[in-house]
């Protein structure tokens, strides 16, 4: 528990910041590389029209890691425990595994999208993958939880660079308020970048990394207001970060392709590709400073949130000691995890291997496991002891959101298979 008294001065501020890291942390890693890659082929190949959902993106987030949240705080036990408890090991290994596949593939993205960053700065593939892992293996080793929050929310807050991209694509606010109001969700290319947006925002490993991340924190139910903020906060940041990404692709390559009838959609599956394209509209020197910064951001915290989260999940499932304030000692199976994984994930993107397929297998994967993971986040809050238990309105409110998504998960996963 937090130990912050409400009846202190600006006592509510001085809580929430005693709180804040969970949330924030998950949401910048939401704003992943393969975040960014949509955002960006939304923006090239629709220009403005899927602008609005960003922001309708913005509440559905907040409930789902809401949920997670208030799991965690009334529970003290992660995300694989309960499903363990409530309904069966099986069905929690089953979890476990898939969120692990998950997570390899995504830490595949991350690294492949950081090893794009460094060929902007003459870089080799093996050689920024060495340096990256080398970082956050000592990272890992010899900081406790609390420092490695606050490292992974300074890095993620290099991702707010990409505001100042919008500002220097100059985006046409008439065209803005124009392509916005223009939604044709009866074009299936459209609606399959809905679903791939909200696939790319939702993803199984935040709500075990949430809730792992609020137990692992000791939060307790007096500290469930303030971690609910923390959420939102990063509910907000994340997609006004995606926002930017899109309305930067649009004001450059979408603009370009209203002009000329050229279609970019499709095109930007890489890094290479995305920084290649914009970077002529912004000037070279800024362009690669600003894309360089917001996409380094955007894939390091996200690749120490899924690799955490993958160590963990594995550590808490076998029974043995899982945190980072443990020393690599008293936790050798959770240290060993961590260090397995960056080290197999980087000497395949130091390889050399095209990583466009994988990375487009990865999001189907996720978007195919968003309802049984949902489904059992749903059914674990309707669970929780009173007056904590999703129940009432709001638990139909919920319901209705995560079928949507879920359903919008299914249909961009088999979409993406056929």
């Amino acid at each position: 528990m937090v130990d912050v008294s409400n009846a202190l001065p600006y006592g509510k501020m001085r809580r929430y910041l005693a709180v804040m890291g969970p949330g924030l942390v998950v949401m910048l890693a939401d704003t992943d590389a393969g975040s960014v890659i949509t955002a960006a082929q939304s923006g090239a190949g629709w220009g403005y029209r899927l602008l609005w959902l960003q922001a309708a993106l913005i509440p559905v987030l907040y409930v789902v890691q809401e949920l997670t949240v208030r799991l965690g705080v009334v529970t003290g036990q992660s995300h694989a425990h309960l499903i363990e408890k409530h309904f069966g090991k099986a069905w929690a290994w089953f979890s476990v595994l898939t969120l692990l596949v998950c997570c390899m593939g995504a830490l595949l993205t991350e690294l492949a999208g950081l090893a794009g960053v460094g060929a902007l700065l003459g870089l080799s593939a093996p050689v920024t993958t060495a340096l990256v892992v080398g970082a956050l293996l000592a990272m890992a080793y010899t900081h406790s939880y609390l420092t490695v929050e606050r490292i992974a929310m300074a890095i993620g807050a290099f991702e707010l660079v990409f505001l100042a991209v919008v500002f220097f694509a100059h985006p046409d606010p008439q065209t803005v308020a124009a392509q916005s109001l223009d939604i044709p969700l009866g074009d299936p290319k459209y609606l399959y970048l809905v679903a791939a947006n909200i696939g790319a925002v939702i993803m199984p490993w935040m709500v075990f990394f949430q809730q792992s991340a609020v137990v692992e924190k000791k939060l307790s139910v007096d500290d469930l207001p303030a971690a609910r903020a923390d959420t939102m906060v990063g509910a907000i940041l994340t997609q006004v970060i995606m926002a930017s990404v899109l309305v930067a692709t649009a004001a450059t390559l979408g603009g370009a392709a209203a002009l000329d009838g050229a279609s970019h959609d499709g095109d930007l599956d890489t890094v290479q590709q995305i920084a290649e394209a914009i970077i002529p509209f912004l000037g070279n020197v800024v362009g690669k400073l600003l894309f360089g910064l917001g996409m380094a951001g955007a894939a390091l915290v996200a690749a120490i949130v899924v690799t955490l989260t993958a160590a963990r999940t594995l550590s808490e499932m076998l029974g043995v000691k899982c945190s980072l304030d443990d020393d690599p000692r008293d936790a050798p199976w959770f240290y060993g995890a961590y260090t397995l994984t960056l080290v197999v994930c980087g000497l395949v993107v130091a390889s050399g291997v095209n990583l466009v397929t994988l990375s487009v297998g990865v999001q189907v994967m996720n978007a195919l496991l968003l309802p049984p993971v949902l489904g059992f986040l749903y059914l674990l809050a309707r669970r929780l002891p009173e007056p904590y238990r999703l129940q009432g309105v709001y638990a139909r409110v919920c319901l209705g959101i995560i079928m949507i998504s879920a359903g919008f998960g299914a249909y961009s996963g088999v979409s993406g298979l056929l």
